[in-house]
């Protein structure tokens, strides 16, 4: 199973997590959705996202100011 990868950098809160669970709605439970976000806020809005909607935060990375976030669909 390939992960799927969403381009989020450049959008302002809250799109890339509306995108990301947009992108999860078609996606098979556990897979991985792989996202690269540049807002700031990214990391507090994917971490209260997966709370939420039961997805899992499998890794979360920052590098250059580019957030990188492996969700599992639940």
């Amino acid at each position: 199973m390939d992960d799927e990868f969403l381009d989020a950098k450049g959008l302002k809160c809250p799109l890339p997590v509306l995108k990301a669970g947009k992108a999860m709605k078609a996606m098979d439970p556990g897979a991985l959705l792989v996202v690269e976000a540049t807002d700031p806020s990214a990391p507090e809005d994917f971490q209260n996202f997966c709370e939420t909607t039961g997805h899992e935060l499998i890794d979360q990375q920052e590098n250059d100011g580019v957030y990188r976030f492996t969700l599992k669909k639940s």
